[in-house]
């Protein structure tokens, strides 16, 4: 196991941090911790699990941007009159919300809606990347202090 985590560990941290912010049901954290307890650079480590989260997000996002037409009228069934409503609601606060992306549960779908309504990338990187970077940093943070 030592050497498996020595030899992938950044590949596999990189991947399942991915995974783990598209629509797929899975963490990251645990692989975080674990290899900080094996002594891996935290700076190294919390860059790659950002990275890979981020490149994860934008995959949801561009499924929204993309798919949106599609999983609004046939998926969700959403009426013309709700989607401009929800357009203008979430033009003015929602895009916020984006710094939330993190959180289990409502952050992927907060970065399909984010594509759906058409938030400005540039925007949707900042928010989404600031939160998975604070999220990974406090993480390696608690670990290491815990060493």
């Amino acid at each position: 196991m030592e050497q498996l985590l020595t030899t992938h560990g950044l590949p596999a941290l990189f991947g399942l941090s991915f995974l783990a912010s598209t629509l797929v049901p899975i963490g990251s954290e645990w692989l975080l911790v674990t290899l900080l307890l094996k002594h891996h650079d935290p700076a190294l480590a919390v860059g790659v699990a950002t990275v890979g989260n981020w490149l994860g997000a934008c995959t949801t996002y561009a499924i929204g941007m993309w798919g949106g037409p599609f999983l609004v009228r046939r998926v969700l069934r959403i009426d013309e009159a709700t989607e401009r409503r929800a357009d203008r609601l979430y033009g003015r606060y929602g895009s916020w919300s984006l710094l939330f992306s993190w959180l289990p549960v409502i952050g992927d779908p907060l970065c399909l809606v984010g594509g759906i309504l058409r938030v400005r990338f540039v925007r949707f990187s900042l928010l989404v990347g600031s939160g998975k970077l604070a999220r990974y940093a406090f993480i390696a943070w608690i670990t290491v202090k815990g060493m």
